[in-house]
């Protein structure tokens, strides 16, 4: 799934310029630029982003107030500071990460790319399977078949195939190779296992 980025930043130059880097990557889509955060609750609703990119300078000493407020109406909305000019510390604590006005193409690339890891890790830390979506996953990581599945946990195969969907909507994760690497960062499987 796409994010989807609001850019809150007063300088069209900055605004625009991180917008199409942004633009560049695949997984993002920049869905709204706006100068001040007035209206930002509003936009967020409307354009159902889930990522806001902002100049915490904007918000002044309102900032951890502001973004308080921003986080219980919008839940699900993940904060990137832009930093045009020295900050305090405290002021980014609220900040999952930080682009920097110095950052190039390739940084601002990079904390994209790794924001959105990071944030694919916290996800897969809070999927709560089931006991038998967790034997399913074993037996797909270690590269069995729906049908053999089926047979070896005595299930019809269309349990097994709502089993399967029931764990992609909880991990987002689509192909074998992938539950394969989560089966491993869980510790569900060994690393020196034989597909069967």
């Amino acid at each position: 799934m796409r994010n989807r980025v609001i850019i809150c930043e007063a300088s069209e130059i900055i605004a625009n310029g991180l917008a199409e880097i942004i633009d560049s990557m695949a997984q993002f889509d920049v869905v709204a630029r706006i100068e001040s955060p007035e209206h930002l609750c509003e936009k967020i609703t409307t354009s159902d982003a889930n990522i806001v990119i902002i100049n915490p300078v904007l918000l002044g000493f309102l900032n951890k107030e502001f973004l308080s407020q921003l986080c219980k109406e919008h839940h699900d909305i993940h904060l990137i500071a832009i930093a045009t000019s020295y900050l305090d510390h405290n002021m980014l604590t609220p900040y999952s990460g930080i682009i920097e006005i110095n950052d190039t193409r390739a940084k601002v690339i990079s904390k994209m790319n790794e924001f959105t890891q990071s944030e694919n890790t916290k996800k897969a830390d809070d999927v709560e399977l089931t006991k038998r979506e967790i034997d399913v996953l074993v037996a797909v990581a270690k590269g069995m078949m729906n049908k053999e599945i089926a047979d070896m946990m005595n299930l019809s195969i269309h349990t097994v195939i709502s089993h399967r969907k029931n764990i992609t909507r909880k991990t987002g994760i689509k192909s074998v190779s992938g539950l394969t690497v989560y089966a491993l960062l869980n510790n569900l499987i060994d690393e020196n296992i034989n597909p069967t």
